[in-house]
């Protein structure tokens, strides 16, 4: 059976062509990005979800960029209460939520003003007229009616009073006017699903079991998403819908899903305790943007997940580090002001030597900051925020769907090396989201270790005991004993210990000695080397990125490839220990531009480390990079050499 949406693919014309589509036009576009703004309380980002997920089911290669309020209720109709959710899709294979808006749909005055700097010329602006009162203009600094003025003269702009028609819409069912009102996002969400040709089955099945309690509430919904379809179909303001096809070509073949970058980093939590044959254990506090891990590993108990939501960070860090030690694969979550706060029970692991899985979901700082925004601020604090000679190696995810991928070999290292380990992503990985292939089960590495279950050292007269600091001589890793094995008794704590023992020492040498060897066992994990994309191997320039800073940064690349510039592209996923093969790729190019989300924490790394002055360009605004911006730069690097 054909679905609409597979027939308007087959009838449509070539990219960005108008074809008849019945009584309106049906134009066929490669792409298109759409903002869904309005108050925290207008459900954009439940409107944002539903449109992703059907883009997704559609087949579109897709990006999101999820954008909220750190205030958990700010005041209604005021600039920093604005909401906010970017989606990018298109028929081939994109990296980032856009730059750049097409459609800007506005529930109120506060919502265009804020974003109406970000919308270009001749974009679409669907507007929500019964917010437009004289109070709520006044309250964001509108002096007249930015839809009556001639402000808006550079966009297409259809006013739409969309709570009024709403509630039109729900006459018939027992609510009043301000609970009818409610449901004009979905209104809004049946209005663009009709303009982009969005399947709506899936929209409906939501609903229905979202509020399958409120039967009513849920048919109220559904009522409200079916009038905005029909009001685009039938309205003349409307007279072009647009069809973007499927990305048939984008993705190899398999089962895909849209993942976010938290949600999948769950799973691969989930999975790397089953390739390890282990119980998984999460001890964490709650706190944005890494909640969501807590909420979704507490679901999986199935597969031997033991979640504790303990009282503060501490809590959370201790009670992990002691199921790391009764031989759990354990796991705490936190984002920068929590590390801080885990910094003492971080060095206690090192001490220890048991594998820990740090995840650091990283925010806007210092102190609480930015809680619902993007930073790439944490790197050093993971590299050296403890007191002492505490080295602990760092892996970085790129994607939201490479977080799966990350958590599993963070765990890896943790397991083989005897070592706590930070994994660090950040916001706009968090939230955001893209298709995500569903690995095979023999794809996933064999994460299984053995546990020490005898003597490990002869004495010299003979007698055999266990030495809990004992090392295997190719991972410098020492034996993990579980507390109970009989004969296998030892001392733990953070009192250095003397080489091999375990016992408690002041020996000046033996301190230096163990300090080392702790360095040298970070110094010698096992990573991939960097791998370099440069297609014709006589770039002079090189950008060097690591974590989110992926896919703007790849699609900058891109843009300066399309217009014949010869650029080199590399990206860190492991931080500590760096890539061997790091430095020798460094001085192969005259220039090596690093783009990250902070102040150059890498650069300095890099600098301090091989010497190379690299150029930082650096951006601490709350949001990724822009591809444009990169490439500017880019571009200015390129043209130089």
């Amino acid at each position: 059976m054909t679905s609409q949406v597979e027939q308007a693919s087959k009838d449509a014309g070539p990219a960005d062509t108008a074809v008849p589509g019945g009584a309106k036009e049906v134009r066929r576009l490669d792409r298109v990005i759409i903002r869904f703004a309005g108050d925290s309380g207008d459900g954009m980002q439940l409107t944002g979800d539903r449109f992703t997920s059907e883009t997704a089911s559609f087949g579109n290669d897709l990006s999101t960029l999820p954008n909220f309020p750190a205030e958990i209720r700010a005041p209604a109709g005021t600039l920093p209460g604005v909401s906010s959710f970017q989606l990018h899709f298109a028929d081939h294979d994109i990296l980032t939520p856009g730059d750049a808006p097409n459609v800007l749909v506005a529930m109120n005055p506060a919502a265009l003003k804020a974003n109406i700097a970000d919308v270009p010329r001749g974009a679409e602006i669907i507007v929500n007229t019964d917010e437009f009162s004289k109070r709520a203009m006044a309250k964001v600094g509108y002096a007249g009616n930015p839809l009556e003025d001639g402000s808006l003269s550079a966009f297409n702009v259809h006013p739409v009073p969309l709570t009024t028609l709403t509630v039109e819409a729900l006459k018939g069912y027992d609510l009043t006017r301000k609970e009818a009102g409610r449901s004009k996002n979905m209104f809004a969400l049946g209005l663009l699903s009709w303009m982009y040709h969005r399947p709506t089955e899936g929209t409906e099945a939501f609903l229905r079991k979202k509020f399958a309690k409120k039967p009513e509430i849920a048919e109220a919904n559904i009522v409200a998403f079916r009038a905005g379809w029909n009001f685009g179909e039938t309205t003349e303001d409307f007279a072009t819908s647009y069809e973007v096809a499927p990305a048939t070509k984008a993705f190899p073949a398999g089962t895909y899903r849209n993942m976010s970058g938290n949600l999948a980093l769950s799973y691969g939590l989930v999975a790397a305790g089953q390739q390890a044959d282990l119980p998984l254990y999460l001890g964490s506090y709650p706190i944005t943007p890494a909640s969501d891990i807590l909420h979704e590993l507490s679901k999986h108990k199935n597969f031997g997940v033991r979640t504790f939501q303990a009282e503060d960070e501490i809590a959370g860090i201790g009670a992990a580090l002691g199921a790391a030690f009764g031989g759990s694969l354990a796991v705490t979550t936190t984002s920068g002001p929590g590390v801080a706060l885990k910094s003492e029970t971080i060095g206690l692991a090192v001490s220890l030597e048991l594998p820990l899985l740090i995840v650091d979901i990283q925010r806007g700082g210092p102190s609480t900051g930015l809680p619902t925004k993007t930073e790439q601020a944490d790197l050093l604090q993971a590299m050296y925020g403890r007191n002492g000679e505490a080295p602990v190696p760092i892996v970085a995810p790129m994607t939201p769907g490479d977080c799966f991928t990350a958590a599993l070999d963070a765990a890896r290292i943790a397991l083989t090396y005897r070592t706590p380990v930070f994994l660090l992503s950040d916001g706009y990985l968090a939230n955001g989201s893209e298709p995500w292939r569903i690995p095979e089960a023999d794809e996933l590495p064999d994460l299984r270790t053995q546990f020490a279950t005898g003597p490990n050292h002869t004495l010299d007269d003979g007698t055999e005991v266990f030495w809990p600091y004992k090392r295997d001589p190719e991972t410098l890793a020492r034996p993990w004993a579980v507390p109970g094995t009989p004969g296998l008794e030892h001392r733990v704590g953070g009192i250095e210990k003397q080489d091999g023992t375990g016992n408690i020492s002041y020996d000046p040498a033996n301190h230096d000695h163990m300090v080392r060897t702790r360095q040298a066992k970070v110094d010698g994990i096992e990573v991939p080397p960097l791998e370099v994309d440069d297609p014709d191997g006589d770039s002079k320039v090189l950008v060097l990125g690591w974590g989110s800073t992926y896919g703007p940064i790849t699609a900058a690349v891109r843009r300066i490839r399309r217009t014949g510039g010869h650029i080199a592209q590399a990206h860190v996923r492991h931080l500590n220990p760096f890539p061997a093969n790091l430095g020798e790729v460094l001085a192969a190019y005259d220039k090596v531009i690093v783009p990250e989300m902070n102040l150059g924490q890498l650069a300095t790394l890099l600098r301090a480390r091989f010497l190379t002055d690299v150029e930082s360009v650096t951006q601490v605004t709350g949001l990724p990079f822009k591809a444009e911006q990169l490439a500017t730069v880019l571009k200015e690097a390129v043209d130089a050499h």
